[in-house]
């Protein structure tokens, strides 16, 4: 596991990719959107019936994420990711159609791993439980679709150095059979 830590702007995202390991740690800069299982579902009926997503799938970053409301302070509360396993049927889709990376928590399916792979795309881990600290990484919040969805709407996050790990990285490295192969005691 590699411990050198990447600074990368979304917009650069793409060149800096071949460089992530699994287990390596990224601070990520630039927009990025929020979407869980129900903006999935509606996101994917959108393409279905031939429409437009709300965001350039192409290059973007999805943060399953539902965050509170800002304080007046801040313009976000707490911001913590959740189980990204949940996002598993929509997400090869959506790496075909060049969504570049995925933030959560906890490991992907195998269609997944094979999806990021095949599409030269990444899988980062935020911190689970420190919502409340990632929300100090975000700058600006913009509800963009399925406001009746609440927390679970589509938002457009801006980002300043979001502390990630990279869970699985575009060869197909994944932390979590590292991990499990590493620190697994023979029984």
């Amino acid at each position: 596991m590699e411990s050198e830590i990447i600074s990368a702007n979304v917009s650069e995202l793409a060149s800096v990719l071949p460089q992530m390991r699994a287990g390596g740690r990224v601070l990520l800069s630039g927009e990025i959107y929020t979407a869980r299982d129900a903006a999935h579902v509606r996101l994917m009926q959108l393409i279905d019936d031939g429409k437009d997503p709300p965001f350039d799938i192409r290059g973007a970053v999805i943060y399953y994420a539902g965050p509170t409301p800002g304080n007046g302070e801040r313009p976000i509360g707490s911001c913590g990711p959740t189980t990204s396993s949940r996002m598993d049927a929509f997400t090869p889709r959506l790496h075909d159609m060049g969504l570049l990376a995925t933030i959560g928590k906890g490991d992907r399916s195998l269609a997944v791993i094979d999806s990021i792979t095949r599409n030269s795309a990444v899988y980062l881990c935020a911190v689970g439980g420190a919502g409340a600290l990632v929300s100090k990484h975000i700058t600006a919040a913009e509800e963009i679709a399925f406001l009746d969805l609440g927390c679970e709407s589509i938002k457009r996050l801006t980002i300043d150095s979001m502390p990630l790990t990279v869970g699985i990285d575009c060869s197909g490295g994944d932390i979590f059979k590292i991990g499990r192969e590493r620190y697994l005691v023979p029984g």
